[in-house]
């Protein structure tokens, strides 16, 4: 049986801390390796995208292997052939897959019949790969994540999703601010309740900032949603991550954002660009986290398959 990654739950508590700890070990060393020499990984990308493409494709490059790009333009994805197909055909020419797209139930109709891993480089429900970085980000400045007060400011959508499975993991209590009707799915809510994660939902974003050490947010419209625009601009009005949220937060407040970032929406300039934005750092940590996530995965998959 193929290893896959495609929520951060597959993770167990272990694993979990593994992987921040050998991704910062990864980003100290400026690790190179050979795991994927004469493999190729292959990057399907129903959604466009800068950081995930570029931070995989890299990542391959540096465990060795080469990475190769599938859209629905240039093949018969969503179109043609059963996903079923698919999986069979591409588990015969390659080391995994890494797949970008809409529905969840695409990645785990994939994953039922590859033979090969899957990997979730993003889905409308889940973006666990961005929040493992996070994760990264948060340990590099704060070693002892548990301890942390973390504010989730905006929608309630796939990154609040993987912050909710990331808070039953790592402990830290998890405060969530969205506007009514924009509320996390309850499923992923409950999954996290019962794995004695601490969360509070609220209404209001100076409640959800109140002591926090990281303030969190996304844009108000993800790919897909355009056609909502104007609507969620009235609907999040009030909940910019501006400087007077971070008057109610911890002294030694960051603030961070998956990226794309709308300035003068969701978070304001001043704060972005500011000194407690650690965006940046972010964004760069996608590539080391994805690393390990690569190196744990193949790894055990080839010791299971004696490559």
């Amino acid at each position: 049986m193929a290893k896959h990654f495609l929520s951060i739950l597959d993770l167990d508590t272990d694993t979990a801390w593994a992987l921040v700890r050998r991704a910062d070990e990864m980003k100290r060393t400026r690790h190179r390796g050979d795991l994927l020499r004469g493999e190729t990984v292959i990057l399907i990308f129903e959604k466009a995208s800068t950081r995930t493409r570029v931070s995989f494709e890299v990542g391959v490059r540096q465990l060795g292997g080469d990475s190769l790009l599938m859209t629905p333009a240039e093949s018969q994805l969503g179109r043609s052939e059963p996903l079923a197909d698919t999986a069979r055909v591409l588990s015969r020419y390659a080391r995994g897959l890494v797949v970008r797209t809409f529905g969840q139930h695409k990645l785990e109709e994939l994953a039922r019949h590859a033979s090969i891993p899957v990997i979730n480089a993003l889905s409308d429900l889940y973006h666990p790969c961005q929040v493992m970085s996070d994760m990264l980000t948060m340990y590099e400045r704060t070693p002892d994540l548990g301890a942390l007060r973390v504010a989730w400011v905006g929608d309630g959508n796939n990154m609040a999703h993987s912050f909710l499975n990331a808070a039953a993991l790592f402990g830290f209590e998890l405060r969530l601010a969205c506007p009514e009707g924009y509320d996390p799915d309850p499923a992923v809510l409950d999954a996290a309740r019962a794995r004695g994660a601490r969360l509070v939902l609220t209404r209001d974003p100076r409640e959800a900032c109140e002591g926090a050490h990281y303030i969190n947010t996304d844009v108000w419209a993800s790919m897909g949603q355009e056609q909502e625009q104007k609507r969620r601009e009235r609907a999040f009005a009030d909940y910019q991550v501006d400087a007077a949220l971070l008057a109610v937060a911890a002294p030694q407040v960051w603030v961070m954002h998956c990226l794309p970032a709308h300035r003068g929406e969701e978070v304001s300039a001043e704060v972005l660009d500011g000194p407690r934005s650690i965006i940046f750092d972010q964004a760069e940590n996608r590539l080391h986290m994805q690393k390990a996530i690569m190196e744990w995965i193949f790894t055990a998959e080839q010791g299971e398959t004696g490559k």
